[in-house]
């Protein structure tokens, strides 16, 4: 199963003390937030694109939404999302629990600026009731991200 997964890769790092298996389903940024007693921006999601045979996985902050137009500019393709089923055989993790941690090889990991209003946030470990409370130097060193990019647009900064 694919909490074992992320739990497993926690193990490796000796911080699978820390992962939280809930009673509830967290597989949307509203019942994440719920789940955990948080504001709703400090979950951290997962976002599958498509990339040839591949995937690209962006986190951002849970109230941020995908810029087209910065997203192409950045990657210089479109932002399309695969099926759930697609997104389970490529990255390793069904949607609600898509995160970067135990994924399958080959898999681009970014971090959104949007996340860096928080100083801890909460992703996925692999399934739709799993989550992690990590700060963003942890996010960016066990997610194995490439690098901090700008591509979403936080709706409070929008008016």
């Amino acid at each position: 199963m694919s909490i074992e997964k992320g739990r497993a890769y926690f193990r490796a790092l000796g911080l699978e003390h820390r992962v939280m298996e809930l009673d509830v389903s967290s597989a949307t940024v509203h019942l994440a937030a719920l789940a955990l007693g948080v504001e709703g921006a400090r979950i951290a999601k997962t976002l599958s694109f498509k990339k040839e045979n591949s995937c690209i996985l962006v986190l951002a902050a849970g109230d941020a939404r995908i810029d087209n137009r910065k997203f192409k500019d950045f990657f210089h393709m479109k932002a399309r999302m695969p099926t759930p089923e697609e997104v389970l055989e490529i990255v390793g993790h069904p949607v609600g629990g898509v995160c970067p941690f135990g994924i399958n090889e080959g898999i681009e990991v970014y971090l959104d600026e949007s996340l860096k209003r928080f100083e801890t946030v909460f992703p996925a470990v692999g399934s739709g009731s799993s989550a992690i409370e990590l700060n963003l130097t942890e996010l960016f060193e066990y997610s194995k991200a490439r690098e901090w990019i700008d591509v979403c647009k936080i709706p409070e900064a929008e008016a």
